[in-house]
């Protein structure tokens, strides 16, 4: 893992969990689903805020496994965001040198989603200007087990399991550790987000909901990131 640049508050990874759509929604008088477009809209720029700060990864939390026992027409809606992404929005992102990656139990996505999903990950893999990384259809328990089940696969032997070999197993060993974890929306849990990835993150719960989550808040956050000791149990 790179480590932070603690004089100008630098860092290599960030996870997000863009939580608060719905409840922004409500707040202000609006259907849920109007929220989670705005929190789309905002991811767009999410990827304009972390290169002007230089941190080359981000993974946001888009939907959880758990996210499907919610409506079908909300998630009929989330759905129909992400065709967006894989469409609409793919050349922009292309455009900026953007590389796109997508993790989680992907086989449950519908068949469109899926060949989007891999013809995105094929147009933009050898761009350099950064990588934006969405969890879909994603929990961090069920990525060990699946990291576990591959293994099993291969045939290797019990001595042959070690954290360095495990790690290759996950769905994007390539993707460093967050160096810090944030959650909008003011709740201060995980949520089954990147459970292996996290043990050494540092946690931010801002009360603001994702939709009027601002550049602003993303940087003061990462001045106060800076400030903090990570001694890693040394």
């Amino acid at each position: 893992m790179v480590m932070a640049d603690k004089k100008e508050g630098k860092i290599n990874s960030v996870g997000i969990i863009l939580d608060g759509n719905r409840r922004w929604a409500k707040a202000n008088g609006l259907p849920s689903l109007e929220g989670h477009r705005r929190g789309y809209n905002k991811l767009r720029e999410l990827s304009d805020w972390t290169e002007e700060k230089g941190i080359e990864y981000v993974t946001v939390y888009a939907f959880s496994t758990e996210n499907w026992n919610r409506s079908k027409e909300e998630v009929m809606y989330l759905m129909d965001l992400f065709r967006i992404l894989l469409k609409k929005d793919l050349p922009e992102f292309h455009k900026k040198g953007k590389r796109l990656r997508f993790i989680g139990d992907l086989k449950r996505l519908a068949p469109d989603l899926q060949e989007g999903i891999k013809k995105a990950e094929e147009l933009t893999k050898n761009n350099t200007r950064g990588t934006l990384c969405a969890c879909i259809s994603y929990g961090g328990r069920g990525e060990i087990v699946n990291a576990t089940r591959e293994m099993i696969k291969k045939g290797m032997k019990p001595e042959d399991v070690t954290e360095e070999s495990f790690i290759k197993n996950l769905y994007a060993p390539d993707i460093p550790d967050p160096e810090l974890i944030i959650r909008t929306g003011g709740e201060m849990r995980l949520s089954n987000f990147l459970t292996w990835q996290s043990i050494y993150s540092e946690f931010f719960f801002p009360k603001k909901f994702w939709p009027e989550f601002e550049k602003e808040d993303f940087f003061a956050i990462l001045e106060e990131f800076a400030t903090r000791k990570r001694n890693h149990g040394k």
